[in-house]
């Protein structure tokens, strides 16, 4: 099974919102959001993961570089 969630900052955090499942959550860091998103991924599936199956989760994100100086 594979979980997508697309990353983006919301100007005080970092947030991850799932693309096809319902999965939400946010963190100040992105490695503490990384974590959070394994939880939050862990708590929807529950029932699947009892079964020992093993979640790919899929991390999308989008960032700039330059600008005006």
């Amino acid at each position: 099974m594979t979980v997508k969630v697309e990353v983006y900052h919301d100007g005080d955090n970092w947030c991850a919102k799932g693309i096809d499942v319902d999965v939400y959550t946010c963190a100040k860091s992105l490695d503490a959001l990384i974590n959070e998103i394994k939880d939050a991924v862990a708590c929807h599936f529950d029932e699947e993961l009892k079964g020992k199956k093993i979640i790919e989760i899929i991390i999308h994100t989008k960032t700039e570089v330059g600008g005006a100086s």
